[in-house]
């Protein structure tokens, strides 16, 4: 059996996730690494819709959990394999970079690019065996144009950027594509405290996005319809640049 795996899929974003793959098929692995109440959500909101889903907890920053925990399930279920992978896990600190304290960037490059570099790597194995598999990053607006007051965030994004492009030109040649989704503002936990009435004058939509179309979008680049689509950056973020 081929899952899904999408690593921060507790909430926002990744939940949308979760449940737009169980839509599309696939049985679900949510990871998450705190908040196991809105995993066990996320979980009931894919089984309500008739999906499968399984709850996958650790830390993707820490490289040997990460390794562990994956390969305990991969041995656990010899004949099933992960073919479609969402790094979405990631953080913010925000700080002017003369005030940024090491922790602070610390947290958000190991979660992000770390995570993306543990996880990917202990599964990309059964994906080139198998000549198939999707591998879909989450970065943001930010690691395209850099925002101010996040200098940690937008270099780890950034960085998932040129990561994803290097990759996608190693295993293409093994039907594995490796494609990024730039988010904008999107209406999650992670933008509460943001002034959104100022923020979407700046938007030529003139709102922030939904969690959902972020999901469909990460559907599609997952089906086969997206077969010949790798390497590519893709913004979502309603006209803003």
């Amino acid at each position: 059996m081929k899952y899904a795996l999408v690593t921060g899929g507790s909430r926002g974003i990744g939940r949308a996730v979760c449940l737009r793959l169980a839509e599309m098929g696939y049985p679900m692995l949510i990871n998450y690494h705190a908040n196991a109440a809105a995993a066990e959500l996320t979980k009931s909101l894919v089984e309500e819709n008739g999906g499968r889903a399984e709850l996958l907890p650790f830390n993707v920053a820490d490289g040997k959990e990460a390794d562990l925990r994956l390969t305990a399930w991969l041995e656990n279920h010899p004949d099933d394999s992960v073919a479609v992978l969402v790094n979405n896990a990631g953080v913010s600190a925000d700080s002017l970079m003369i005030f940024m304290q090491n922790g602070q960037w610390h947290s958000v490059v190991d979660t992000t690019l770390n995570g993306f570099f543990y996880v990917t790597r202990r599964l990309l194995k059964d994906m080139l065996t198998n000549r198939w598999g999707r591998i879909i990053n989450v970065a943001s607006l930010s690691g395209l144009k850099g925002l101010p007051g996040q200098v940690n965030y937008s270099a780890a994004k950034a960085a998932l950027i040129g990561a994803s492009k290097a990759l996608a030109q190693e295993i293409g040649a093994r039907n594995v594509t490796v494609n990024v989704v730039a988010p904008g503002f999107i209406a999650t936990d992670m933008v509460k405290g943001l002034d959104e009435k100022t923020l979407k004058t700046m938007i030529p939509v003139g709102r922030f996005g939904k969690p959902e179309e972020v999901a469909d979008l990460v559907g599609f680049l997952a089906s086969e319809k997206a077969a010949y689509i790798t390497g590519e950056v893709i913004s979502i973020n309603g006209g803003l640049f």
